[in-house]
């Protein structure tokens, strides 16, 4: 069985509609596929009608945004009551301190060069979280870098004169309100080296407490170092060990299938979860 338990859609960052992911994670050869946008639940429907016709499960889940001892962090949530007014709460501000902070990063940037916040719409959907990426995407398309990922290395990175920080809770009380909400956490990508700052072992000590259930391993950002030290802080923890694409579509060079979870990972997180894997 294939499992990827990390991608977004256009309701996020990623570039497929949420059909369209369903429809690609159909012809990767996946089983299972989990949407898992940042900070909404807004393409769960869209993609849950695709499961009859693609064969593809699907896993609704989500990455909230959050911080720890100032650096940012992502949570994977899976399987929660996307109505808890708590966890909606804070994904709902979370998402208008985004939209703040990428109008912040248009007007600095075309102080200095040719970009419009129409220029940055241009590039979403309606409905879509707007973020750096799309400011991003109007960068390459106004043909000021090549790529995304130029972008971000030489314009929106954290090192950049053009970087605006934007609210996010605290990591720990996002376990918190992810548990609260019938959802299991999973940390995302905690040893992504190139992106800045790896999350310290303190603080996912601290995400245990609160009630962490894994942690992504198998990740693309992840060199074998950090996949030894996050094996083993797992296993120290007793977290579930979980693999992903983090795909995004053509937003990023990630393929559909690239990092992968077990069948009995999925069954323990199901377990957990209060909501039910989309079946065909």
């Amino acid at each position: 069985m294939l499992i990827d338990l990390h991608t977004h859609s256009v309701v996020s960052d990623g570039t497929d509609a949420p059909a369209e992911l369903m429809a690609a994670a159909s012809a990767a050869g996946l089983d299972v596929v989990a949407l898992t946008d940042h900070d909404t639940t807004g393409g769960w429907a869209e993609a849950a009608a695709a499961v009859p016709s693609t064969g593809v499960a699907l896993v609704r889940g989500a990455e909230i945004s959050c911080r720890a001892d100032g650096m940012s962090v992502h949570l994977l949530s899976y399987l929660h009551d996307p109505e808890h007014p708590g966890l909606l709460a804070e994904a709902e501000r979370t998402r208008g301190a985004r939209l703040d902070r990428a109008r912040a990063i248009v007007d600095l940037v075309a102080a200095d060069m040719d970009l419009t916040w129409e220029d940055v719409v241009a590039q979403t959907v309606p409905g879509t979280t707007v973020g750096r990426p799309h400011i991003a995407d109007a960068l390459v398309a106004r043909g000021h870098v090549a790529d995304r990922s130029a972008a971000f290395a030489t314009l929106l990175g954290a090192g950049s004169p053009y970087y605006v920080p934007h609210y996010a809770p605290d990591a720990v009380r996002a376990v918190t309100l992810v548990r609260e909400a019938g959802g299991v956490p999973v940390l995302a990508h905690p040893g992504a080296v190139e992106r800045g700052r790896i999350v310290a072992d303190g603080v996912v000590a601290q995400m245990v407490d609160a009630g962490l259930a894994g942690i992504e391993v198998d990740h693309r950002d992840h060199d074998a170092g950090q996949r030894a030290r996050l094996t083993a802080l797992a296993a120290a923890h007793g977290l579930l060990v979980t693999g992903s694409s983090d795909y995004h579509g053509t937003g990023k060079p990630n393929r559909l299938g690239e990092g992968m979870t077990s069948p009995e990972v999925l069954a323990a997180i199901e377990e957990q979860g209060s909501i039910e894997v989309v079946r065909p």
